[in-house]
């Protein structure tokens, strides 16, 4: 089966339309972002949109090339006081420490469950592509427990929480990174979670039939965005999503969910 990700996503975001009435007042999206970077600038208006349809409004606070630590840290509490929910949109500026400004997001204001100084198992909200993930996992039926799960990769918005995410779901899970582990690992996963950012590093002959293959990975080559699996996975695969259309939209969808819940709080 290939996950559709933009119908699963409309379908979160028309559950979500319907929830906004819980919620009388203006509701607000805090962005910290670096100005003038053409990539960032294309996520955030992504963001922007869906927010329009939510009636969401998204109040950004943009760092110029110069921005001190101290700066960004400054515009982390303003939003923060100000919106119901803070992005530190990745990367910053050279120039600032990226791990002092998120940890200067308060735990309930922190949509991406990006603050290094908080455990997991105590932030109000998961990583919105560790929700993507959960809810692909049920909505295609799979049952984690006792299931043997790769990740690939390591990082703070995919690899981390996700591998947290399988790890209290009840599966055996083991994580590649690029100075640990072998890809060798992944013929013998029942389920593969992937965000390396490296185009087709996984190939069919990796892995094992009926595998859950969920790709969370993208790169861009000469204009074309790619997963870190190669398309062909599919064909052994009883789980893919394809990149892009996939956990992409889901997750996105997903730091909306986040923003409720913590309006609710």
């Amino acid at each position: 089966m290939i996950v559709d990700g933009k119908a699963l996503a409309e379908n979160v975001l028309s559950i979500l339309a319907r929830e906004r009435g819980l919620f009388p007042g203006e509701l607000k999206l805090g962005v910290v972002m670096a100005k003038g970077d053409a990539v960032i600038g294309s996520f955030v208006r992504i963001k922007e949109r869906v927010a329009e349809k939510l009636n969401v409004t998204l109040a950004r606070e943009e760092l110029p090339e110069d921005a001190t630590t101290a700066d960004a840290v400054l515009a982390v509490d303003r939003l923060a006081r100000a919106c119901s929910g803070v992005i530190v949109q990745l990367p910053l500026p050279k120039s600032i420490a990226t791990e002092e400004v998120l940890a200067a997001i308060p735990p309930e204001r922190d949509i991406d469950a990006i603050n290094p100084k908080i455990e997991d198992d105590e932030r109000p909200v998961r990583a919105p592509v560790a929700e993507a993930v959960a809810e692909i996992l049920k909505r295609s039926n799979v049952d984690v427990r006792g299931k043997t799960a790769v990740v690939v990769g390591q990082g703070r918005l995919v690899g981390k929480p996700v591998a947290h995410l399988l790890h209290t779901l009840g599966a055996r899970v083991s994580v590649i990174t690029a100075g640990s582990g072998s890809l060798d690992e992944l013929a013998r996963a029942d389920i593969i979670i992937s965000g390396a950012g490296k185009p087709n590093i996984i190939m069919p002959a990796l892995i094992k039939d009926g595998v859950v293959l969920i790709d969370a990975g993208t790169s861009e080559a000469n204009g074309k965005v790619s997963g870190d699996a190669d398309p062909s996975c599919a064909e052994k695969a009883a789980v893919f999503t394809p990149v892009p259309g996939g956990v992409g939209p889901i997750a996105v969808a997903m730091i909306f969910k986040n923003l409720f819940t913590l309006a609710k709080k």
